[in-house]
């Protein structure tokens, strides 16, 4: 569960009502629960104890560095996709060698980083970034330890954008390649191709395709200890599902319930790279209503939230539900579902003020009345949501904050207009 629960008709987060921290810190504002951040962390690291697994938190997903010393400081390592990604893990003090850095096109100044901070790991996608990473890595006298992504061509049943596994997609190189792939590339000076890469994208809700992937990754790796390659580990990626509309997702007990039996007694390191699973539902997005008005037979509720602060609704179509904070008539759903159609409820758009007809956080929802100052609360906002904020319209991205039972932290101030020019500023 998360610590995101309605006290007496009002939201709280643990211990704190979101009203005072509206009143405090202003809307739009995201909103993280540090309970709920520690809770998911935990479930997983001990549903996967039985392969010591090595926990990389997906910095993609929620990178805020309050929230990566929390994570850090219950034991997690890192999963980064850019230079940036690495700043920040070592910014807030992360073991380099607990650094995974995967992404399908890292530039040599990344590269060149990496290795000179001592980044524990690359998963590589391609025998040209092998090449590549060779040539920077021999010319540093160092060596990269890599693990080829291999694509194992199994359909995670998700948004076709994050999709990763299929064939047809950019990522890794197709199963029949990759044994070539370490014939051709496992000898070169600056590497130590010693690891497989599975990553078939997110949110992945069932478990089946983990356990195609898996099987066709040991496969390969059985073929390529019997030509004598070493490989010592298997990065099983990340995209497990979270709760959007319901309890969709699996635990992590039943995922690990079904991965572990395949990769006991294999002599392998096993890391994880989840991101969404641990972040998502310990988030809320905080936003005020500007007015409401009809159009036709549409209604709308005009927010100061938009997809500057929010993407995923116009980009993927995604559903995050959506309530007031006090709903007039103390009116609450039992579960946060797409099902709301409650009695004194009324269909709407809750849209925002960018300039845009997909400017919209949540389309065709029963709502209760809401009037003009009444808060809402978009939930399950803490993956992909003040990561893919934008400043679009010249609008100041949002301020962030951690509440810690009845502790509330800012830990993202608001940006300001000067916010705005001041790279331009030259």
């Amino acid at each position: 569960m998360d610590h995101f629960q309605y006290i007496d008709g009002q939201l709280h987060c643990e211990d704190v009502p979101m009203t005072r921290l509206a009143e405090a810190f202003g809307t739009p504002l995201y909103v993280y629960s540090n309970r709920t951040l520690t809770d998911h962390y935990v479930r997983i690291d001990k549903a996967f104890a039985p392969l010591n697994a090595e926990v990389c938190f997906s910095i993609k997903s929620c990178q805020n560095l309050s929230i990566l010393r929390l994570l850090k400081g219950c034991g997690a390592a890192f999963d980064v996709v850019s230079g940036g990604e690495i700043s920040r893990a070592l910014e807030v003090g992360a073991d380099p060698n607990r650094i995974v850095f995967a992404g399908v096109g890292k530039s040599d100044e990344e590269i060149r980083f990496a290795l000179e901070s001592g980044v524990g790991w690359f998963n590589v996608e391609s025998e040209a970034e092998l090449d590549n990473i060779a040539t920077i890595a021999s010319g540093l006298n160092k060596t990269a330890r890599c693990a080829l992504r291999v694509n194992p061509d199994v359909d995670p049943h998700t948004h076709v954008y994050t999709t990763t596994g299929k064939r047809e997609t950019k990522f890794g190189v197709d199963l029949e390649r990759a044994r070539r792939v370490f014939r051709d590339c496992s000898s070169r000076r600056g590497l130590d191709l010693c690891g497989i890469h599975l990553h078939i994208g997110s949110p992945v809700n069932t478990i089946e395709p983990y356990v195609q992937s898996i099987t066709k990754g040991i496969a390969l790796i059985e073929a390529l200890r019997r030509e004598g390659f070493s490989i010592t580990a298997i990065n099983l990626g990340g995209g497990y599902g979270a709760h959007y509309d319901g309890d969709e997702a699996p635990s992590a007990a039943a995922y690990a319930e079904r991965i572990i039996p395949l990769l006991s007694e294999r002599d392998l390191d096993v890391l994880i790279e989840p991101g969404r699973s641990i972040a998502a539902n310990a988030g809320a997005l905080l936003m005020k209503t500007h007015y409401t008005k009809s159009s036709g037979e549409k209604q709308f509720i005009i927010v100061d939230a938009a997809i500057t602060d929010m993407l995923r609704p116009a980009l993927y179509g995604s559903f995050h539900f959506a309530w007031p904070v006090a709903p007039h008539g103390g009116l609450v759903p039992a579960v946060r579902t797409a099902d709301t159609r409650l009695e004194g409820t009324a269909l709407a758009d809750i849209v925002g003020p960018v300039c845009e007809s997909g400017d919209f956080l949540a389309k065709d929802r029963y709502l209760p009345p809401i009037r003009r100052g009444d808060l809402i609360a978009l939930f399950s906002a803490g993956a992909y949501g003040f990561v893919m904020s934008s400043q679009y319209n010249s609008r100041p991205r949002a301020a962030e904050v951690l509440v810690s039972g009845s502790d509330m932290t800012l830990i993202r101030r608001r940006e300001t207009y000067a916010d705005l020019v001041a790279a331009e500023r030259l």
